[in-house]
C-alpha cells in the first residue's frame, strides 16, 4: 500500500495545532519504517525546541516560515523552501516566524 502526503496542507494543519498549544508546537509522525523517520513539527513564532543529539544522519526542510538552526559549528537561519542537512553533533531548533518544517531522520 501506498500512501502520500499533502505537505502544505499538513503543515497548514500542525500550525493551527501549534497557535492553539500552550507550548506553541505541534508534530506529527508521518513515516516510521526503520531505520527511516518522517515528521512535520510546527513551531510558533519565538518557540523551539531545545538542544538534542543528531541522529546518524538527517535533514530539515522548511514548509512554512523562518527557522534557525542552532548548533556549536554555527547557527543556520533557513526560509521557506530550504534544505538543510542537520550536523552531527547536539543542536536545536527556534522558528523566528510561525513555521512548519519536515524533518527526516535514519537513525541506527
Amino acid at each position: 500500500m501506498t500512501v502520500t502526503y499533502d505537505l502544505k496542507t499538513l503543515a497548514d494543519k500542525h500550525l493551527a495545532a501549534a497557535r492553539n498549544a500552550a507550548h506553541g508546537r505541534s508534530a506529527h509522525l508521518l513515516l516510521r519504517e526503520q531505520p527511516l523517520r518522517q515528521s512535520v513539527i510546527a513551531l510558533t513564532a519565538g518557540s523551539s525546541l531545545e538542544e538534542h543529539n543528531a541522529p546518524p544522519a538527517a535533514t530539515l526542510q522548511v514548509l512554512r516560515g523562518e527557522v534557525v538552526l542552532t548548533a556549536v559549528s554555527g547557527d543556520v537561519t533557513l526560509k521557506e523552501g530550504r534544505l538543510h542537512a542537520i550536523p552531527h553533533e547536539r543542536h536545536g531548533l527556534r522558528a523566528v516566524t510561525d513555521a512548519a518544517v519536515l524533518l527526516t531522520a535514519v537513525n541506527d
